[in-house]
């Protein structure tokens, strides 16, 4: 199967945010501010219930799941919730999917690469575009698949070096959004705090910890909560201007859409938000 001849425009700059906290009103604001969609983080249902409710509250805005889990979440039933957000909102839902993680699949993640080529063959029989899904992808083949059988790749955490590796392989004509991790914090010490706490989770998990060391890294940087050099590599914090300078440095590394997530998570993201778009040249005119 050949690269889709179109591509979903995301706009180039997105935000991501974990599900149980990603509210209609954050995606009105974004959509106000000028970002081309909203990445709903985790693990979504099948049922993309608050897919809807995020597409009902807003008017253009694209929507996009970063990533729909293929152990957890049935490709039919999947597929039956895209034909419903489609028919409701045409044109504006993007279906990323992927196989997350080992630790947290236990004895069910077995050949999860030919679990994924079947869960997009299941997709394809239930008539979802391949240009209107998105592949998670990390290493080669699944760059390959992704370029091959859908819009592109969402990676999530990784840098502008891996995107220029991601470029390389997939080509020019497949989609690369890029989530990227932002702390809107002046206070380095501070800062650090936040970005270790968040990566203590995310460099124990065997995918992302081989990417990083493929692409940039060494075990003596990422062991022990990390140095404080590739915490800030890897959690960048600063004001606005340099915050998107960051996501400028994504773009310019060859991605086409930077997701962004604001940590910590919890806290409130519009003035941020809003602050990045103008940076960033996007925030519409009011």
């Amino acid at each position: 199967m050949s690269t889709p001849a179109t591509k979903p425009d995301l706009g180039r700059l997105g935000f991501w945010r974990g599900g149980p906290l990603l509210t209609p009103e954050i995606a009105v604001a974004a959509e106000r501010f000028g970002y081309g969609t909203v990445w709903i983080g985790g693990s979504p249902a099948a049922d993309l219930t608050l897919a809807s409710e995020l597409l009902d509250a807003t008017s253009e805005l694209k929507v996009a799941t970063g990533i729909v889990n293929i152990w957890t979440a049935p490709a039919a039933e999947v597929a039956a919730s895209f034909h419903r957000l489609e028919q409701s909102h045409p044109g504006r839902f993007v279906l990323g999917v992927g196989i997350g993680h080992r630790e947290a699949q236990g004895d069910t993640y077995q050949k999860p690469y030919s679990a994924l080529v079947g869960y997009l063959d299941v997709l394809d029989a239930e008539g979802v575009p391949a240009d209107r899904r998105m592949i998670s992808a990390l290493g080669p083949k699944t760059l390959k698949l992704a370029a091959a059988r859908s819009a592109g790749t969402h990676p999530y955490m990784t840098t502008p070096t891996h995107t220029r590796f991601a470029r390389d392989i997939i080509g020019p004509d497949a989609l690369i959004a890029a989530e990227q991790r932002l702390v809107p914090d002046l206070d380095t010490d501070a800062a650090r705090a936040v970005g270790r706490s968040f990566l203590s989770r995310y460099l124990a998990l065997a995918n992302y910890r081989r990417t990083l060391e493929q692409h940039g890294f060494t075990a003596s940087d990422l062991d022990d909560g990390a140095t404080d050099d590739a915490v800030d590599a890897l959690t960048p914090h600063g004001t606005a201007a340099e915050l998107a300078a960051v996501v400028q440095g994504q773009l310019d590394a060859g991605a086409d859409h930077v997701c962004v997530q604001l940590l910590p998570a919890r806290e409130d993201p519009i003035d941020t938000l809003e602050r990045l778009a103008g940076e960033l040249g996007v925030a519409h005119a009011r």
